[in-house]
């Protein structure tokens, strides 16, 4: 469980599971993705690595000095508690009406992702 840059792609089968995760999170809680396709991308990749490698879709957008105990408490588990809460997205996956960065998709494909961060 490494944070280097040198870190393997994350597998297919996890980042498919997290699109439509995210997807149908979105759609059920009537929020959109940004519009900068490519911060979607770099965040469900992100989750899809936590997920691989702690076993839990933890937010990677905030620093944790332990990682394996955030996921166990579960709080910044996507979707974390301020999201489930009050619909409060650090990562600016899920989106709010009121927001001036959402876009106005609530689907974006594996290719688009790949391609987003392709390099990272």
């Amino acid at each position: 469980m490494s944070d280097s840059p040198a870190s393997p792609a994350t597998g297919p089968d996890s980042l498919e599971v997290i699109r439509k995760f995210a997807e149908t999170y979105a759609q059920r809680t009537g929020t959109y993705f940004c519009s900068d396709p490519g911060v979607t991308a770099v965040v469900l990749e992100g989750l899809a690595r936590h997920k691989e490698e702690l076993g839990g879709a933890l937010c990677p957008c905030r620093h944790y000095e332990d990682k394996e105990a955030e996921v166990s408490q579960a709080f910044w588990n996507c979707p974390c508690v301020p999201m489930r809460e009050r619909k409060e997205c650090h990562c600016m996956l899920f989106l709010t009406e009121d927001n001036p960065f959402r876009g106005d998709r609530q689907t974006i494909s594996t290719e688009e992702i790949k391609a987003a961060t392709a390099g990272h």
